[in-house]
């Protein structure tokens, strides 16, 4: 298959040449099949719009260098994200005046039909389409908000539907029917105060600081308007119509399944043409030490940059893995059910009986904490629902047990 170099280079038989676009593909209707141009000329278009992409970010906002790839990736994604059977939220946290309402102007403008929010209502959330950008995205768990939160819940993921009833005339009076909607969809969020623990579960979570930059800080917001913009968004609107034909998203799944089922053995009943990249591609992964949801919401981005070349694909890596260490980290600190597992983990293993109240005060200690709702009821309660009870004796001064230390130390491995 003839196939790019660089920018303007050829290799054609084993030769670097120099030729023009119309030469390029004249050349290759004599040589290769309908389907090499089309994944040729895809590959091309995703490839220049994901470099424009990041060029615009950089010259707008000041981040961590390995945040411009990921969301370049990102907004790529959402071009095809109805591909996926799950696409991660984008979760920016950042005090004032750190870019974050830029940054999501930005994506809003570039990610596909994407639209820019202050607030968001369930209404809005389920009977709009396209890329959602939320800024100010504060007090979700208020009362008021059960449906809304519900909703963000499952929309990463494919397949969610929310059925309403409306009122229809027909010849003999009104009626009811059902109209189901969609939920599916990418969403992009910031706030300050941060985000509760399911809904961050289902997000990339990206930290911004303030930016001492004046060559970024001072710029206008006209990036809407400037022409590698509109270039980008043709590219990405042209490459939606044939990637799915080039590099099918479902086989890669398939795929998938079939190296962890069957022995680590890949199935190659598949499209010949995508399996020799499938197969490095998933081997890879297979190396990765990443699983469960972690795994669900990194193989999207995983797969799109895949498609964008291999230095793509490994910068990727690379920053996801660097963000689920510090994700796992934070709910080692945050998270009291996988402190009280490392507590336990730590503790010299005995087969004696430890009062509740002792073991709360240990507890206590270890958080460095006096909140009142960390007391021997909340203990008891956490240690019979984490089934780190082994024995339990009720005495005059209060409830004793017998600690499963093995099953402690075995359950913390999953977060560090």
């Amino acid at each position: 298959m003839i196939y790019v170099q660089n920018v303007g280079e050829r290799r054609i038989d084993g030769k670097m040449k120099e030729l023009s676009d119309i030469e390029f593909k004249r050349l290759g209707k004599a040589n290769t099949t309908d389907l090499d141009l089309e994944e040729l000329e895809t590959k091309d278009n995703l490839v220049t719009a994901y470099r424009n992409i990041v060029e615009i970010l950089k010259k707008y906002c000041d981040m961590k260098e390995d945040y411009y790839s990921l969301i370049a990736v990102w907004i790529v994604g959402t071009y095809f994200h109805d591909q996926f059977i799950s696409y991660p939220y984008l979760f920016f946290n950042a005090m004032r005046g750190s870019g974050k309402s830029r940054i999501l102007r930005i994506i809003s403008v570039l990610a596909k039909d994407g639209q820019m929010l202050n607030s968001l209502t369930e209404a809005v959330l389920f009977r709009t389409g396209g890329s959602l950008c939320i800024d100010e995205f504060e007090g979700l768990g208020r009362k008021g908000n059960e449906n809304l939160r519900e909703l963000l819940n499952s929309a990463y993921k494919k397949g969610t539907k929310v059925k309403r009833m409306r009122k229809v005339k027909k010849p003999d009076g009104e009626d009811q029917e059902v109209q189901e909607f969609d939920v599916y969809r990418p969403i992009c969020i910031a706030n300050i105060f941060g985000m509760e623990t399911v809904l961050g579960d289902r997000c990339i979570n990206l930290i911004l600081e303030k930016s001492q930059k004046l060559e970024i800080i001072k710029l206008m917001e006209i990036f809407e308007y400037e022409e590698k913009t509109t270039l980008t968004k043709m590219l990405l609107s042209k490459g939606r119509c044939s990637l799915c034909g080039v590099y099918p998203v479902r086989n890669i799944y398939t795929e998938w399944n079939s190296l962890i089922t069957q022995n680590n053995t890949l199935h190659t009943n598949y499209y010949t043409y995508t399996n020799n990249t499938n197969n490095i591609f998933l081997k890879k992964l297979m190396e990765l030490d990443i699983s469960g949801r972690d795994l669900e919401l990194a193989m999207p981005l995983l797969i799109i940059g895949n498609s964008l070349g291999e230095d793509v694909l490994e910068d990727l890596i690379k920053t996801i893995q660097g963000l689920i260490k510090e994700k796992k980290q934070e709910d080692v600190v945050e998270n009291t059910d996988v402190s009280l597992f490392d507590f336990i983990s730590q503790q010299p293993e005995a087969s004696c009986f430890i009062s509740v109240n002792e073991l709360t005060n240990q507890f206590k200690e270890f958080l460095q904490t006096n909140d009142d709702w960390v007391n021997a009821r909340w203990m008891g309660r956490a240690l019979k629902r984490l089934s780190l009870i082994k024995e339990k004796r009720r005495i005059s001064r209060g409830v004793e047990v017998i600690l499963n230390y093995q099953k402690a130390k075995k359950q913390i491995l999953m977060f560090k």
